[in-house]
């Protein structure tokens, strides 16, 4: 892999974090020449914020990237930006049981001294679905989960819409065929009947990934709705660092006209992972070993991103046009 640094940007935010004393040998690619040099405010837009992976007890990881998290939240309610906090599945480690909920995650990001669970909508991950078919996770988030046992919904930000789907009705051979094929039907139902112009998804495990677990073929069938339907952005979590691609097709194929730009952000917490010697094609980003969240700033026909680390750092600073 690329050893080359590339240099952060200075964030407006000062918090007392430390660093993160994960072990993992900080590295980064450099982003493409045409990203932004800074993080450029759009004119009317709203604001998502988010990760997966994400509480531990024990650990530091969680309460840093809350803290983080938090800070955003409070600076947009000072300037009335309308915002949502996201979650890419792993919320709260190991089993996402009652007890990891309660004891983990509810003393990070559901802490009730900050914002975030008032503005949350959540993604299951695979640790949710070691308890009793990640029903404490249904049960600590309530509405916001979507349908118990499904775990896929919608919400309109903005200008933008998102979907939210859960990759383990995919991936995990305990959910059925009929199951999958629910799921599918939805989303192409969605697609069909959306009013906005820019659409994000969001689930857990990634289609593409340079990282630990790797990319995901099984779920090129998602991609492929999302591909026929004009998807702007794809979110991911389960390989513990960050990676943002180019645009591009269900097969990996390079696209600028309707491919999708997808992230894995799975620095919320959980023990921080390395890349694989060799990226996966159309990596355009990759940063290890820094706990972080990524900040999405979605305007009416254009957003920009960038990846916010615990010290308070803006490792890739990109963005793109709607389809």
């Amino acid at each position: 892999m690329n050893g080359r640094r590339f240099l952060p940007f200075a964030l407006p935010i000062v918090l007392p974090l430390a660093a993160c004393g994960c072990g993992i040998p900080v590295q980064v690619t450099p982003a493409p020449a045409d990203a932004p040099a800074e993080v450029v405010a759009l004119s009317g837009a709203s604001v998502m914020i988010g990760v997966g992976d994400i509480a531990k007890c024990g650990t530091q990881g969680d309460e840093l990237t809350a803290m983080l998290v938090d800070s955003v939240l409070r600076a947009d309610s000072a300037a009335s930006v309308e915002n949502v906090v996201f979650t890419l599945g792993d919320n709260a480690y190991p089993n996402g049981d009652a007890r990891d909920f309660a004891l983990c995650f509810g003393a990070s990001w559901g802490d009730s001294t900050k914002g975030i669970m008032t503005k949350i909508r959540p993604a299951p991950g695979n640790h949710e679905h070691r308890t009793d078919g990640a029903a404490p996770y249904y049960q600590y988030f309530g509405d916001r989960a979507g349908a118990p046992t499904k775990g896929y919904y919608s919400y309109d930000i903005g200008a933008w819409h998102a979907l939210v789907l859960n990759s383990e009705i995919v991936v995990n051979s305990g959910f059925t065929e009929a199951e999958r094929q629910a799921q599918e039907d939805w989303l192409r139902q969605e697609l069909q009947g959306a009013q906005r112009l820019c659409t994000i998804a969001y689930w857990h495990n990634p289609r593409f990934s340079s990282g630990w677990h790797g990319s995901d073929v099984s779920l090129q069938s998602l991609w492929q709705i999302l591909y026929d339907g004009g998807v702007d952005l794809v979110l991911n979590g389960h390989d513990h660092n960050y990676e943002r691609f180019h645009p591009q097709t269900p097969s990996g194929m390079a696209d600028s006209v309707k491919g999708i730009t997808q992230y894995v952000v799975g620095t919320g917490g959980g023990t921080l992972r390395g890349f694989r010697d060799q990226l996966v094609a159309n990596s355009a980003m990759s940063v290890q070993g820094h706990f972080g969240v990524l900040k999405l700033t979605l305007g009416k026909e254009e957003y920009r991103s960038a990846f916010l680390d615990v010290s308070g750092r803006v490792w890739d600073a990109a963005g793109g046009k709607c389809h």
